[in-house]
């Protein structure tokens, strides 16, 4: 597969903007967006809350590597990992072999800005104290470490991260394709 049909992956801690910002580029790049937390939701029929208070996290970390599996081989496409996914080596291996991951990355003290829009889609914040959420962000910050390009989004809004993602890897097609 040609550099420029790999499919992007979008990867980084929960509530970062991978699927508002994947919704972006794939806008940009006319591609079709997947947004693995949503078709696991499609194929149980609830929302990730429920697919984890009904059947557990083992469960949905099943079927999250049935699902990029699935579309990490698939070409043209602009992919939202949930922040969990690259827990599993597995996952991490197939989109690093298969596509272009990019890592966006925002610090703890930005993240901390948008819990409160992000705390109730989310389950492994339920319950969660601040230091905890910390915790588990720093606890998650090496699983983000294989990527092709990291993007800090700390100063960047929605559209100027999609220009430089979109700008980025249409400069690398040209220089190696």
């Amino acid at each position: 597969m040609s550099l420029k049909e790999k499919s992007i992956v979008l990867t980084g801690f929960m509530g970062v903007g991978k699927t508002t910002v994947g919704k972006a580029v794939a806008k940009k790049l006319y591609r079709d967006f997947i947004d693995i937390d949503k078709e696991i939701e499609k194929k149980f029929q609830m929302p990730t809350t429920e697919i984890f208070k009904t059947y557990g996290e083992k469960t949905f970390r099943q079927a999250e590597k049935e699902m990029v599996l699935h579309f990490s081989q698939q070409k043209m496409k602009v992919i939202s990992l949930g922040g969990g996914a690259f827990l599993q080596e597995e996952i991490k291996q197939a989109c690093y072999e298969n596509c272009i991951i990019i890592f966006l990355d925002l610090s703890f003290e930005s993240w901390k800005d948008r819990i409160n829009l992000i705390i109730d889609s989310r389950p492994v914040l339920q319950g969660k104290s601040l230091e905890e959420m910390e915790q588990l962000y720093n606890e998650r910050q090496p699983i983000y470490q294989t990527y092709h390009s990291k993007i800090n989004t700390d100063s960047l809004d929605v559209e100027e991260t999609a220009e430089y993602i979109t700008d980025s890897l249409k400069l690398a097609w040209e220089l190696y394709e």
